[in-house]
């Protein structure tokens, strides 16, 4: 049990992601959770450096979508003003969002990464179907209330001494 909460990469944010790197590997779909991964949580705002993120991103090639717990209106509306797709109410670590995901992506799990704040989400979703897990740092302390009380096991996991090394720019 204790792998399906392990993810592949450990990185502080998504700017520390060497795309290039992560192209050679084969991966060519980003499935990317919105709060605390992207922006901090429930949070409207998009910085100019995470506006000049996602352009890299594209100019790399990489198609993404974005998957996220939270509801409808709030992805849908962030996904807009950065042109991705989303899947709002995904309900993670569930795997038919991911799937739903890739097919929309045009990708397999073979070529997609998740990259995702949560271990008990976005990383459990992602290693169930064996995807290219990737963690970050949660940008802001505030977060939902149960999330708060699931990031108290969740430092156990994240300390664990066979994390992997992380590759960045």
């Amino acid at each position: 049990m204790i792998k399906l909460l392990q993810p592949r990469l450990f990185l502080t944010s998504v700017f520390d992601l060497d795309l290039a790197r992560l192209r050679e590997r084969g991966v060519h779909g980003l499935i990317m959770d919105l709060d605390n991964t992207l922006v901090g949580w429930n949070r409207p705002d998009l910085s100019r450096e995470l506006k000049v993120w996602f352009q890299e991103v594209r100019d790399h090639g990489f198609k993404m979508c974005i998957v996220s717990n939270n509801l409808t209106d709030r992805v849908e509306q962030f996904a807009e003003k950065v042109g991705v797709m989303a899947i709002p109410k995904a309900a993670k670590p569930r795997r038919r969002s991911f799937r739903l995901a890739m097919r929309r992506m045009g990708t397999t799990r073979h070529t997609t990464a998740v990259i995702g704040d949560q271990v008990f989400t976005d990383i459990l979703g992602g290693n169930r179907l064996r995807l290219f897990t990737i963690l970050v740092h949660p940008i802001d302390a505030r977060e939902y209330w149960t999330t708060r009380l699931v990031r108290k096991v969740e430092r156990y996991v994240v300390r664990r001494p066979h994390l992997p090394q992380s590759f960045s720019r």
